[in-house]
């Protein structure tokens, strides 16, 4: 896909700033291509950046409207039909993340091929995915988990990314979500693949590489969400990681969208490396990033200290202190 850039980010009727996550992630680390976001009036997301009309963005050069927001089952609104036609007729290509296809909208498909747009459903791959194989593949491989959905997966893995690359590493970010994909440019959205092929995709995103490239890959789920566990184990054994970095919200006590309580990261750590090793036996823990938003600096630097303390691994909120501390376990 080449979606051009840059985007107004629709974030529509979203009820709060997790709903808003794949615009926020877009802002947080593609800015320039985040040139204004359009919401309505009872949004209660901020990105932000301007607020835009739909004229006043493509004056300013916007070229796509993406869709910013996330819902339970990726479905796409009727409500939102209207404008996302009135985006085409402005001027704008389109770019959804959701399960629901574009093309299953006859109204947005014929006002796209009237105005000479393009639909780009990020979520869908045209690739046919082989069952996975587990054989071992050389090169490295690193794998984001959860103690829940929308913890902090995708920034954790940017961030090792981006701290890799700062030192001339040979290391690749490989997204596996609909957010991921709009900031990456590529990958494949692992939770639209069938239940089958969902390791033999993942197999596919992170082939064979030299012994110095390390494949960052972007989470999904968590092992424990009654949800998506199923994802979430799929891309564990597809992977086949080396390593893998826990990510946590403190603060929360039940799951997203679900009364499940949320996983101790005691529990993820030995579920993923029973489960883990499978694919690849030498599998191990190399950090936790814990997601300190709620916190001020006090208390975060407290949490962070006594995790240090129980679990003897890096622990490092990403967004606020770096992840240099588990990127120096990895070279040492």
């Amino acid at each position: 896909m080449q979606i051009e850039t840059p985007y107004l980010i629709f974030i529509g009727d979203a009820k709060d700033a997790l709903a808003a996550k794949t615009g926020q992630g877009i802002v947080d680390w593609r800015p320039t291509w985040s040139l204004g976001q359009f919401r309505f009036a009872n949004c209660r997301a901020d990105l932000n950046i301007p607020d835009m009309t739909v004229a006043e963005a493509v004056t300013a050069g916007a070229k796509t409207f993406v869709i910013g927001t996330v819902s339970p089952g990726g479905t796409l609104p009727e409500s939102w039909i209207p404008v996302i036609i009135s985006a085409l007729e402005g001027g704008l290509d389109l770019a959804s993340g959701m399960h629901t296809r574009l093309s299953t909208f006859p109204t947005v498909v014929a006002a796209a091929k009237k105005h000479g747009k393009k639909l780009f459903d990020v979520r869908h791959c045209d690739v046919h995915f082989s069952t996975g194989a587990g054989t071992a593949r050389t090169g490295n491989r690193l794998l984001t988990v959860g103690t829940d959905c929308s913890i902090g997966k995708k920034y954790a893995a940017l961030a090792i990314e981006q701290e890799m690359r700062k030192r001339g590493m040979n290391a690749d970010f490989r997204a596996t979500g609909q957010t991921g994909i709009l900031i990456a440019g590529g990958g494949v959205a692992i939770d639209a693949v069938a239940a089958d092929f969902i390791a033999g995709a993942c197999e596919y995103l992170s082939p064979e590489n030299s012994i110095d490239h390390w494949d960052i890959v972007e989470g999904q789920g968590s092992l424990f969400h009654p949800s998506f566990a199923g994802v979430s184990l799929g891309l564990l054994h597809g992977t086949q990681p080396d390593a893998f970095v826990v990510c946590h919200e403190p603060t929360r006590t039940t799951m997203r969208n679900v009364d499940t309580p949320i996983a101790s990261v005691d529990d993820v750590i030995e579920q993923t490396i029973a489960l883990g090793r499978l694919t690849n036996p030498a599998i191990r823990c190399v950090g936790i990033a814990v997601n300190t938003a709620e916190f001020d600096d006090t208390q975060a630097n407290a949490y962070i200290g006594d995790m240090q303390g129980r679990f003897e691994l890096p622990v490092t909120d990403p967004m606020r202190h770096g992840v240099v501390s588990i990127v120096n376990l990895l070279t040492d």
